[in-house]
């Protein structure tokens, strides 16, 4: 269903009004009917205390200068938010990590067959934004923890470098090993495609955004407009990070004064091969002078000439070298201790290092948990306290490679298994729509939240106007906010996939599109003309993570619950379910048809043919231990009444309070994923060859896209024994909710 802009205007000036869903009367989640009437007053004291113009001026400091990790700007910001937040009444600590913090000492790409060509590597400034022109402070663009190599080689174009793009290169008899690869932003995380070039045997990797996906295409250039200009290079970390974030030298713990760092050589994560991003600009001479055969149509970007594949006769030198420098990474958490339940924490939290100004990625979303902060502290010298302790965090070395945030959860780990409650992050932020993701236990009660908070633009809740994009990409109404699964990229990762914390990570969107993530025009500038001028979805973003975190901290009982988790459970086992038996299908089908030699993928007709090899039959996988465990999940999720659970004894409450800190962990498991230990989370993770983009139910799910079958039956018997656990802890609520 297609809609036009005045059907889209109908939609939203025919959606209900804030608390239409949620009538004031009702209570809460979690709330007493008296209690909640006290915290809707709360809240209504909150928004007005919100102050949009506090988001404008603390940005405007905090991306006067550079500010990456270990440099003099990075800590003079330290310094202004743990300032702010002691003038707002918290205690304050500031925890220093020393991570291991590559920078460029040597970058250098030319194009040295059939013509020559030097690589300019550099973002020049643009008229009327000033930021831009500090070079002297800003990192050059480069792709943190790529190895040091000097290269010469053929070069081929991959497209977006994941598996299915080597496939497609097989099928046409083209080869890499020795070869350097040249590939697209997008498509899946940056760390992705070195990682798969190495395996497929490449010997370095160049990286650019084509100006479809990320230019002219798009919309303006900057600075006329949003979108990335031909000199803008998308710097970012390139360590495995679906294997394991965090520092390199210390995994698995902190990377504190005394600790134990391993030697380089040593250390898990770096790349295999030398990668370097590159601009458009810097792009084009290299794909022009490519031969071979044309790229498949869905492989062609924007740029003016005949995408083709290679290899050669383009003929490429790419020469790396870098400091291998340990650097400060500062954590600043400010704590409010909680009245009655003070070994009870909520926890609210972004990261404030950038790769260079970082208006967008990450201060947008740091100067609104700054600004709730704030509003709480006023709520407090008006005589309120929280019930629970809340910290707010701002997480350094997050752009590396959410080094702060995972040094501090490795650090504090036993203490956060005990005392966490739930992690809400926020990153870079816009104007648009409400996006979040979390635990799906909680999902009916951000939910509740989002009924109750006004889109600034519509007047609207913002789940009316999240609903009505959704009718309107969709062709239908959801009935209630759904959150998404989290994967990774942000610091929710560590409390949720390493030590199973509920989480949530939030922001506004999609109507704020640019080119500027992680280039030197990431600039106040950019950010006040483009994204929210007037910074009023910055503060609709505090008003709704605002509501989360103090929920959270007063609730009577603890708002999880069980049905949305169940139907989100019982929509993933049928995916993989399915999934395998469409593989299964799919083998047979291509076997067959290669068998009876008719059975031609699609090639170069100019090229010889390829015959595929026949694949490995797909086996009938025995999916009944996940199977038995959704059944008892299913039956166990509606015997939970959480509207009853605020009204039953305060010791009761209290234990199904700490019942619940402890139900996500039933999720996870010790040994964690194969050939990943770090994530234990067996429901959400990144995906192994996805990297920031999620894979539910991970273990089954990726051995079966990666074919192999006995793993793939051991994780469904693991994932059934997760589940059981699961419900036996569900269990345990239930009996104590409904005793007599």
């Amino acid at each position: 269903m297609k809609f036009t802009l005045p059907s889209l205007l109908l939609i939203l000036l025919c959606a209900p009004p804030a608390r239409h869903f949620a009538q004031a009367a009702d209570p809460l989640m979690g709330f007493t009917e008296a209690a909640s009437a006290q915290q809707r007053a709360l809240e209504a004291t909150l928004d007005a205390t919100v102050k949009p113009a506090n988001l404008d001026e603390w940005m405007k400091y905090m991306t006067a200068r550079p500010h990456h990790v270990g440099s003099p700007y990075d800590k003079k910001v330290v310094d202004f938010m743990a300032e702010k937040f002691r003038s707002w009444g918290y205690r304050v600590d500031v925890e220093r990590f020393d991570v291991l913090f590559p920078t460029p000492k040597l970058r250098k790409l030319e194009l040295i067959a059939p013509t020559r060509y030097v690589a300019m590597l550099q973002e020049p400034p643009v008229e009327g934004d000033p930021a831009t022109a500090q070079t002297d402070e800003a990192l050059p663009p480069y792709n943190a923890f790529s190895i040091d190599g000097d290269v010469r080689a053929e070069l081929v174009f991959v497209n977006y470098g994941v598996p299915a793009d080597y496939e497609e290169l097989e099928k046409r008899g083209i080869d890499v090993r020795g070869k350097i690869v040249i590939a697209k932003y997008q498509g899946s995380w940056r760390g992705i495609k070195p990682k798969v070039a190495a395996e497929k045997g490449a010997i370095g990797c160049i990286l650019y955004s084509d100006p479809k996906d990320d230019g002219y295409y798009q919309g303006e250039t900057y600075p006329e407009g949003a979108f990335k200009n031909e000199y803008g290079v998308q710097r970012g970390a390139v360590m495995d990070l679906p294997s394991q974030p965090g520092d390199p030298l210390t995994p698995g713990y902190g990377a504190t004064e005394d600790a134990e760092r391993l030697d380089r050589e040593d250390a898990p994560g770096l790349t295999e091969i030398p990668v370097l991003p590159i601009s458009y600009h810097d792009a084009q001479p290299l794909l022009e002078a490519l031969g071979g055969p044309v790229a498949p149509t869905g492989w062609r970007g924007a740029l003016p000439i005949t995408y083709r594949i290679g290899p050669g006769p383009a003929e490429v030198h790419l020469q790396l070298e870098f400091n291998w420098e340990l650097a400060p990474a500062y954590d600043v958490i400010a704590t409010l201790e909680g009245s009655e339940f003070p070994d009870e924490w909520v926890i609210r939290g972004n990261h404030h290092d950038a790769w260079v100004h970082g208006a967008n990625d990450p201060i947008s979303g740091m100067v609104a948990v700054m600004e709730e902060a704030r509003a709480v502290s006023e709520l407090v010298r008006q005589g309120w306290r929280p019930k629970r302790t809340i910290k707010y965090a701002a997480w350094g070395a997050e752009e590396p490679g959410l080094l702060g945030s995972t040094e501090w959860v490795e650090t504090h780990a036993a203490e956060l298994t005990e005392k966490a409650v739930a992690y809400i992050n926020t990153d870079a932020t816009g104007r648009g729509f409400l996006n979040a993701g979390g635990s799906h236990t909680l999902e009916k009660f951000f939910g509740e939240i989002t009924t109750d908070v006004v889109d600034p633009q519509t007047g609207v809740t913002v789940f009316a106007r999240a609903a009505a994009e959704s009718e309107v990409n969709d062709g239908k109404r959801p009935k209630h906010f759904q959150l998404s699964a989290l994967g990774s990229g942000s610091d929710y990762s560590p409390f949720f996939q390493h030590l199973g914390i509920a989480s949530f990570n939030m922001g506004f969107g999609g109507e704020s599109n640019g080119g500027e993530y992680h280039t030197m025009y990431d600039s106040y500038d950019h950010y006040k003309r483009f994204k929210d001028p007037d910074f009023s979805y910055g503060a609709a973003l505090v008003k709704v993570a605002g509501r989360t975190t103090l929920r959270l901290a007063n609730a009577d009982v603890l708002p999880f619950e069980f049905t949305r988790f169940s139907t989100t459970i019982e929509g993933y086992v049928g995916e993989v379910i399915k999934l395998s038996e469409t593989l299964r299908e799919q083998t047979a089908r291509e076997n067959r048809l290669i068998r009876e030699g008719a059975y031609r993928l699609a090639a170069d007709p100019t090229q010889p043919f390829v015959a595929p090899a026949v694949k490995e039959e797909v086996p009938y996988l025995n999916f009944a231990p996940v199977q038995n465990g959704l059944r008892r999940v299913q039956e166990l999720a509606d015997r939970y009444d959480p509207a009853a659970a605020p009204t039953l004894s305060p010791s009761r409450r209290e234990q199904l309070n700490r019942l619940f800190i402890d139900l996500e962990r039933q999720l996870t498991r010790e040994e964690g994923l194969p050939r990943r230990p770090w994530f234990v989370h067996h429901i959400y993770a990144p995906g192994y060859y996805t990297g920031y983009g999620v894979k539910t139910l991970p273990g089954v799910r990726e051995a079966i896209e990666q074919r192999d079958f006995t793993e793939a039956q051991e994780q469904i018997d693991k994932l059934g024994e997760v589940l059981r656990a699961y419900a036996e802890q569900m269990e345990r609520v239930t009996q104590l909710a409904t005793a007599r």
